[in-house]
């Protein structure tokens, strides 16, 4: 049974990536490398981020919140976008490869080094726990999520790109970096169980994805 379990989990959080590298077409382009080197780029932006993090926001013993500091935290995600943005200035090609090679390999890279040691120390346990099927599902929103970052960025890069959509793109990019906080600001707020606050995730991407894909098909049927 504990057997089972964790490898149910793996294949819940893992072969969704693989299906995802290898039915995109990105297989056919011999993306594989591109992928690792975004991961390569995910690694070092994670370090960025700590290396802020604990010298301008380190841990105070003082109770309560400040809303301040936490939005100020919140603020380093933009540096994700930012590595997204080397990461596809750094792919040649077209832009749909352009968007999945970053989109996937920055989400196999996070994937791999946040869920990878969690199921090894946790699902392999003598019992049953939903944690980590919950921790499952979240990986395969984190991968739209990722994906849906990639195109966002990639469409704020382009020059082509109406004036006046670029207002509506810079505050879908600024969601897409504080999402993850606001969602579980809400879930606080409304003192909702784990599995509600991971449909707020989960819905919340979800209207994401579907805006970036609406600008992306916009822009695509405007250079046919």
């Amino acid at each position: 049974m504990t057997l089972y379990h964790f490898g149910n989990c793996v294949a819940l959080v893992y072969v969704p990536y693989y299906l995802t590298y290898k039915y995109s077409g990105l297989s056919e382009y011999g993306a594989f490398w591109k992928c690792v080197q975004a991961g390569g780029i995910y690694v070092f932006t994670q370090l960025c981020k700590m290396l802020v993090l604990a010298t301008f926001f380190p841990a105070s013993d003082v109770g309560g919140q400040d809303v301040i500091a936490e939005f100020l935290k919140a603020s380093v995600e933009v540096a994700d976008l930012c590595g997204m943005y080397a990461v596809l200035a750094g792919i040649p090609g077209k832009g749909h490869a352009k968007v999945l090679t970053a989109g996937i390999g920055w989400a196999g890279a996070d994937v791999l080094l946040t869920r990878l040691l969690l199921l090894w120390v946790g699902a392999r346990g003598a019992e049953f726990d939903w944690t980590y099927i919950r921790a499952s599902l979240d990986s395969n929103i984190s991968l739209v999520r990722h994906l849906t970052s990639a195109v966002l960025v990639w469409l704020w890069s382009r020059h082509d790109l109406k004036r006046s959509l670029l207002p509506a793109v810079s505050a879908l990019l600024l969601l897409c970096a504080y999402q993850l906080p606001l969602c579980d600001g809400i879930a606080a707020t409304a003192n909702v169980g784990p599995w509600m606050a991971l449909l707020v995730r989960a819905v919340s991407t979800l209207c994401l994805a579907a805006a970036a894909l609406w600008f992306y098909a916009g822009l695509a049927g405007a250079n046919t």
